[in-house]
């Protein structure tokens, strides 16, 4: 995710107690045009988000309340609210601005648009350095079925293989869905109970399909293929968490570009968790996989226990990283 970062909070947020015994516990599930939309801690049903402002405070402290953020609010005279305090924060994504995620549903399609493991290695590395734990979901395997043209079928069935191959290998958990035959969906939803997860992918894969069969009755947008621009029309266009019964998830607005100007070359490398556990083992420190000699991950690329597309694409990010670096 694009500038994604994990800002594990050191220290508690100064707390504004205007009243004790009126704070409310809950949790941002919206931010919409200055108001904050808060889920009372006990109360989930979808009446009972209440509207507030935040206190002045947060800006004068460089505070912003993001959707995710577990806070204590207060309720006004006009029935809505004021959230006053804001609890330390276990992860924070800046794009998409969200709180407290644990989880990140990364959903590609096997077909239509095409799977691309470049944008897929490109988004685990992001997540990686988040330091939330990734899910792989690849979305309409009814493409795979017999029903569908063979060319379809056939490129369906290898982009299932390809991934299950490369990425199940690595420890990745893997789920197949179809949201048109409502395939896989039981698992994915049991799953996310109990924690707060995102989901992303490029735009065309189904992510709002996926919710809207995770969530009956949700009914999100969702708006067909183009088949001219090979590319989905971008349907969801603020991050919002949405109650799956046991756990939040958050459909958020789609990616036309993911950057590593929050990264350095470690954090890259770090990223692929093959090279992650083989650097050790490299003869020089600092080491960056590309030619030095007594490197590890390039010994295990020539044995083939490092996958040659996910060594390329390492390449690939390292070159763009210090183009970057040059611009700024």
């Amino acid at each position: 995710m694009s500038k994604a970062i994990n800002r594990r909070t050191q220290q508690k947020n100064e707390k504004v107690v205007p009243d004790s015994s009126a704070m409310l516990p809950g949790v941002i599930v919206k931010a919409l045009s200055g108001y904050y939309y808060v889920q009372p801690q006990d109360d989930r049903s979808p009446s009972s988000t209440v509207q507030c402002r935040a206190r002045g405070v947060f800006k004068k402290k460089g505070l912003t309340p993001l959707v995710g953020d577990e806070v204590f609010y207060v309720l006004t005279e006009n029935g809505e609210g004021t959230v006053t305090e804001l609890l330390p924060r276990s992860t924070e994504l800046i794009r998409p601005p969200v709180a407290n995620v644990d989880l990140a549903v990364l959903v590609f399609s096997v077909v239509e648009p095409s799977l691309n493991l470049q944008l897929l290695d490109k988004f685990l590395v992001h997540i990686e350095h988040a330091g939330i734990k990734p899910l792989l979901v690849l979305s309409k395997q009814d493409f795979a079925s017999n029903e569908q043209s063979s060319e379809l079928q056939m490129e369906a069935s290898a982009s299932l293989e390809a991934v299950k191959r490369i990425y199940g290998k690595l420890g990745y958990e893997i789920y197949s869905t179809s949201s048109i035959e409502h395939e896989g969906i039981a698992a994915l939803h049991e799953r996310l109970k109990g924690h707060v997860a995102v989901f992303a992918g490029q735009s065309g894969v189904g992510k709002s399909s996926l919710l809207n069969a995770l969530v009956p009755g949700l009914s999100l947008e969702t708006n067909e293929i183009s088949n001219k621009l090979g590319r989905g029309k971008h349907t969801t266009r603020h991050v919002e968490l949405i109650d799956i019964g046991g756990g939040y998830v958050a459909d958020t607005p789609g990616f036309s570009q993911l950057d590593f100007t929050e990264l350095c070359i470690s954090d890259l490398s770090y990223g692929f968790v093959e090279m992650r556990e083989l650097s050790p083992d490299c003869k020089f420190r600092g080491c960056t996989h590309v030619q030095e000699p007594g490197c590890a991950v390039l010994d295990a690329l020539q044995s083939g226990h490092v996958e040659s597309s996910r060594h390329e694409h390492y390449l690939a990010f390292l070159t763009e990283l210090k183009e970057q670096k040059r611009r700024y």
